[in-house]
């Protein structure tokens, strides 16, 4: 499954297993600002995770009980307000003998003021999608690199968020993940009762299977890019790489733009 705009690099902005739980950490923060960036418009939201429900159903089959990666996506789906309709619409469609065949592409580079830019897509015409991203690059005065070329800036992890069940020990719950890939830092959202786990996106199966066989609901996966340094802008720069931030995201074969600039404080 497929999703710059988090930042981690060994640590969330907290402790250590056993020092407390990381209440609202840098990298909750960053990654809630691009969230709202990402999901701000429904319509688009609900397109770019039917496509991710494609891509899911016809790599594992239309069952979310046989299918894991299934199963996340419609857990994000839930909280993100998609009707069970355009859920059950989306499998159907994924099923159909005409349905094109989309592939997770990456396109990274750099945006105005040195901003590192990592554009994550669904796609099934690669040479139209790289037309439109690298379009943008030239319009904002960028540059478009080579796959892989930012990869020494940005971490690539799977990403959990799931209810907390009362009376759960956070420590304990890390300590047993740790074995599944997770690594000791979470993040606590208290207001909408949430907690949010970082792993290896190759462990991304275990770690669903043992949170969902521990009890939890409507565990929610994804994949993400979380920048290792975060570069401070000023608000002229941030305007300007903010409305190339939005022109890559009209595109519909867009998921998600990260960037490693600092979140608006």
């Amino acid at each position: 499954m497929p999703a710059l705009l988090p930042s981690l690099t060994g640590g969330v902005g907290g402790g250590s297993v056993g020092g407390g739980s990381y209440t609202m950490g840098r990298a909750f923060e960053y990654r809630k600002a691009a969230k709202l960036k990402r999901w701000g418009h429904m319509a688009k939201t609900f397109t770019k995770l039917g496509k991710q429900i494609a891509i899911a159903v016809k790599a594992g089959g239309p069952d979310p009980d046989m299918n894991p990666t299934l199963r996340g996506i419609i857990a994000t789906c839930k909280r993100e307000n998609m009707p069970k309709d355009n859920i059950d619409r989306a499998i159907k469609n994924a099923m159909g003998k005409d349905q094109s065949d989309y592939k997770g592409m990456t396109y990274e580079g750099y945006g105005p003021h040195g901003i590192a830019i990592f554009v994550d897509t669904l796609t099934d015409n690669p040479t139209r999608t790289v037309a439109d991203v690298r379009s943008v690059f030239n319009k904002f005065a960028g540059n478009l690199g080579t796959m892989g070329s930012l990869a020494f800036l940005f971490d690539h992890k799977c990403v959990f968020t799931f209810k907390k069940k009362d009376g759960i020990d956070m420590d304990e719950l890390i300590l047993d993940l740790i074995d599944y890939g997770v690594e000791d830092e979470y993040d606590e959202d208290e207001e909408e009762g949430t907690i949010t786990i970082y792993g290896d996106p190759k462990s991304y199966g275990a770690i669903q299977k043992h949170l969902e066989e521990q009890g939890f609901e409507d565990v929610g996966g994804e994949f993400t890019y979380i920048p290792n340094d975060l570069k401070d802008v000023t608000p002229e720069q941030r305007e300007s790489i903010d409305k190339m931030v939005e022109r890559l995201e009209e595109f519909d074969d867009v998921q998600t733009v990260y960037t490693n600039m600092k979140p608006e404080a």
